[in-house]
């Protein structure tokens, strides 16, 4: 029996030598494992910068001088002496339509002018002859006055008929379409040998220059429109073409549209746009200073904008996470309307690697 009780008195001494050591070894072991190192990160200052206030619209590209050619007549087209795209100076001949129908009028009507003269020179030489003859005591005062009567009736039909000539004649003008201006020939629907109308659509001759931006602001914005205020003409991936200004304002609402028109002055030629393109234009309300972020700065989870911060705390700088709220973008930048203050350094670099804590050392 005091056998046993000694066993297990040597045996409980030489578990409890094992525990400590074991427990000694962890202790040693857990003191030797090395501290993570920061994670080198390039970090950017927060700082306010002019951020403009804008709304982004759909707007039409329309020359201030813009001709649609249309006949005055009617007839077979038969020559086309331009194409879609040509340029024209003022005057130049377009289209002609077959004048033979009209030329034979004219000439008709000549020949009935003719006729007519003849007549007018018959009576003059008549009453002539009458006044000698009522001279001379052979013819009576009254066959005198009815000849002189003849006279100025056949002189006011010659005239008419010379006015329906001339008329006729200018009518031959409006067979051949001319430029009114300088500027590019538009599209040309209608072929040789077609018959037109004065309804009919020939082309349209557009001026290089003078072009405007129509743009319809939704009634809402009423009470913020004003001239001179900026406007943006931007490319679809959001590059500026143009910064301009608005010149004009409607004072009626389009029905249909539920809008004010406006516009602004285009300055770039019809080589960069074309008579009623549709571009992207930006409506500047007010320009207020604000924080940006880079864009690269910036990350999403479950559809909330975060960025991180470089934090000094008593153990070192760390990248907190820190929600943002953001606004238009400025270039490369993020407007931030909520979450960031003027002297935060937000990391740019690395973010994909960092979690919430992560200590980092900032490079620049």
């Amino acid at each position: 029996m005091v056998r046993v009780k000694k066993l297990a008195v040597i045996v409980f001494s030489t578990l409890l030598g094992v525990a400590i050591l074991a427990s000694s070894g962890c202790t040693n072991t857990e003191a030797k494992a090395p501290a993570p190192q920061p994670l080198q990160v390039k970090t950017e200052t927060v700082n306010l910068v002019p951020v403009p206030r804008v709304d982004e619209y759909v707007a039409t590209v329309k020359s201030r001088r813009s001709a649609s050619i249309q006949p005055q007549v009617d007839g077979s087209l038969t020559r086309i002496l331009v194409k879609s795209g040509d340029h024209v100076r003022t005057g130049q001949v377009l289209m002609t339509i077959d004048p033979l129908k009209q030329q034979a009028t004219v000439d008709q009507q000549r020949s009935t002018e003719a006729q007519k003269k003849a007549t007018l020179d018959y009576n003059q030489r008549e009453v002539e002859r009458q006044r000698l003859l009522y001279e001379g005591g052979v013819s009576s005062k009254r066959d005198y006055e009815l000849a002189q009567q003849y006279y100025e009736n056949s002189k006011a039909d010659w005239e008419a008929s010379t006015a329906a000539r001339v008329t006729q004649q200018r009518q031959l003008a409006y067979y051949n379409l001319t430029a009114p201006f300088s500027g590019i020939v538009g599209d040309i629907p209608v072929h040789i040998g077609d018959y037109v109308s004065p309804q009919t659509l020939l082309t349209t001759v557009d001026e290089n220059a003078e072009l405007e931006a129509y743009i319809y602001i939704p009634t809402e914005r009423a009470a913020e429109i004003r001239m001179d205020l900026p406007v943006q003409i931007v490319t679809s991936s959001g590059e500026l073409i143009e910064s301009t200004k608005i010149n004009f304002i409607s004072q009626q609402v389009d029905n249909a549209l539920q809008g004010i028109l406006v516009k602004a002055p285009v300055h770039t030629s019809l080589d960069s746009f074309r008579n009623a393109q549709l571009v992207k234009a930006r409506v500047v309300w007010s320009t207020s200073p604000a924080p940006t972020v880079p864009v690269l700065a910036v990350t999403r989870i479950g559809g909330q904008s975060f960025v991180y911060v470089a934090t000094a705390t008593d153990k070192g700088t760390v990248a907190k996470q820190r929600a943002v709220t953001l606004g238009d973008t400025v270039g490369n930048d993020y407007a931030v309307t909520g979450g960031l203050q003027p002297g935060d350094k937000v990391i740019v670099s690395g973010i994909q690697f960092l979690i919430d804590g992560t200590p980092v050392q900032p490079t620049s």
